[in-house]
């Protein structure tokens, strides 16, 4: 999907929702741990009930690679079943160097398809470099996550005063242009979303932390959209949990419709 497309998107559905597909053995609905393959079943119900509001899903692979090849085989008929409008994410995070990162690419824009992948800058160029050289794929770069932990190693400031994830942001900008590469920015860091729309005007976010991890929806939007929107909100835990009994779809819908409505109103407000 190109960055035209996702814009386009977006204004259709009045929305910059994307919906994080973290599907826990243990916290899916109880009714479901019977079917042949629960986390497919929870999956295709909670994606039929969303679509209307999501511009974007983004399973997390660690809950699929957990189960074995099991677990691969039920993302790839996740992937297969997600609408063609949608941008796909495959919250992967990798980062390893040369041929390793041109397969881990492979693996999840030829075998999967999906639109995009995450990956960790700490090892530089080279482990960002191969993901960058598929045609209208995407890479989501991690630069100021919503994790208690960033603070070990993101805010570190060099002699200059200048922070960590801005180095970061500065030099991956001559890696990809915004029309292949987002960054990872969390919500619950409030007025930084700002900062890091300084360093890269043009870029998506994609920007966990809203809802579950407490983070303002109105002031991600605030600091951090711009004229194409350039923002992709996840929500993970607190639509898909929404409910753990057998109306958990239609929950996860209302939940979904909640945030879409409240997108409409930033949209019409900073657009």
């Amino acid at each position: 999907m190109t960055r035209s497309e996702l814009f386009s998107q977006i204004q259709q559905k009045s929305s910059f929702l994307c919906v994080g597909l973290d599907p826990d053995l243990e916290k899916i609905p109880a009714h479901l741990r019977s079917e042949p393959d629960p986390i497919f079943s929870f999956c295709k119900a909670i994606i039929e009930e969303t679509a209307d509001y999501a511009v974007a899903y983004k399973p997390n692979i660690a809950f699929f690679e957990a189960l074995g090849a099991k677990g691969w085989d039920t993302l790839a008929k996740v992937a297969e079943i997600m609408p063609n409008d949608v941008f796909t994410i495959a919250d992967a995070k990798r980062g390893d160097i040369g041929n390793t990162s041109k397969l881990y690419a492979k693996a999840f824009f030829e075998t999967m398809n999906f639109d995009s992948v995450t990956v960790a800058p700490y090892m530089g160029k080279d482990s960002v470099t191969p993901f960058l050289e598929f045609e209208n794929k995407w890479v989501i770069l991690l630069a100021l996550t919503s994790n208690v932990g960033s603070l070990d190693f993101q805010l570190i400031e060099d002699q200059f005063g200048k922070p960590l994830y801005q180095s970061v942001l500065e030099k991956s900008q001559n890696w990809g242009s915004p029309e292949n590469l987002m960054y990872v920015v969390g919500a619950t860091r409030g007025e930084l979303i700002g900062e890091v729309r300084k360093v890269g005007p043009e870029h998506f976010f994609l920007v966990p932390g809203v809802g579950a991890q407490g983070g303002s929806l109105a002031d991600v939007a605030k600091y951090g959209m711009n004229s194409t929107c350039g923002l992709l909100v996840n929500s993970s835990r607190g639509i898909i949990y929404a409910s753990g009994e057998k109306d958990f779809a239609k929950a996860a819908r209302n939940e979904a419709k909640k945030l879409q409505e409240e997108m409409k109103i930033l949209l019409n407000k900073y657009l």
